[in-house]
């Protein structure tokens, strides 16, 4: 199906295809094109990593105004990598667009029915993952980390939209720009929550590199799950784009060791 994410502008990348949806917004931030001056990368979008408050608000204004999406219209969450899914309305905008603190808490996945609403989430390694679907003017977006996806926050988003009536076969999703399965190396604790979801498999989305040691491809497993809950494989599109690999583009926690920005996935349709 081809490379789903297309490099936009300097500071950010689309989803192909959606974006030729009337009023549709929908991509991936990069590290550059910003005001930071804490991290190698000044376009840091995130409160929570002790950058300078003004530097991350005139940076988020910086891309509302490249997006055309006012910053107003903004909703973000604290994100705890959990697998709280919130639905989003009107009445919520603005919730943690300014300031971490009025952030959705305890909540990884977001999602709303209502335009002038745009879900933003942060990312430097963790997958992101964006769901659409046109019929229903639907669209949302999950923060999924291996405890996030271990839970199943990815099939949740699914299963909240069945319960209001949303087909499977007309919700499309994109999986976005994640450290790759060559640089995550994890442990057996990890592997074991993985497990949950790879019983029946016969591809696994790990291999064990050493003893105790693996590589784990979370975008593949979130995929994985994904076909799980009945979505079918031809709905799902998945980059190749890896925020470790690509230091040159991305933030990435595990590569920079944790001292880093984020980038942030976004979502949302234009009044």
């Amino acid at each position: 199906m081809g490379e789903p994410l297309k490099r936009a502008e300097n500071q950010y990348y689309t989803i192909e295809g959606w974006q030729k949806t009337s009023g549709l917004v929908a991509g991936f931030s990069t590290k550059h094109g910003g005001v930071s001056r804490k991290f190698d990368g000044n376009f840091n979008l995130a409160f929570h990593v002790q950058d300078d408050v003004e530097f991350v608000q005139r940076n988020r204004q910086i891309l509302a105004d490249r997006l055309g999406f006012p910053l107003s219209g903004w909703a973000g969450a604290e994100q705890t990598h959990e697998d709280h899914v919130q639905k989003v309305s009107r009445l919520d905008r603005g919730k943690g667009a300014r300031e971490y603190e009025t952030s959705f808490p305890h909540t990884d996945g977001l999602y709303t029915d209502e335009k002038g609403v745009l879900l933003v989430l942060a990312f430097a390694d963790c997958v992101p993952i964006f769901y659409y679907a046109p019929k229903f003017g639907r669209v949302g977006i999950a923060h999924a980390g291996w405890k996030g996806t271990t839970l199943g926050i990815a099939a949740k988003m699914v299963e909240k939209w069945g319960n209001d009536g949303i087909p499977k076969e007309d919700i499309q999703i994109v999986i976005g720009p994640s450290i790759c399965g060559t640089c995550y190396i994890v442990d057996e604790r990890v592997i074991r929550a993985a497990r949950r979801w790879t019983v029946k498999e016969t591809e696994l989305p790990y291999v064990e590199t050493t003893p105790g040691q693996y590589a784990l491809d979370l975008k593949a497993l979130n995929k994985l799950i994904l076909k799980q809950t009945g979505i079918a494989d031809g709905q799902i599109r998945v980059t190749g784009l890896c925020t470790s690999c690509r230091e040159e583009d991305f933030f990435s926690h595990r590569r920079d060791r944790g001292h880093t920005g984020r980038m942030l996935g976004f979502i949302g349709i234009k009044e």
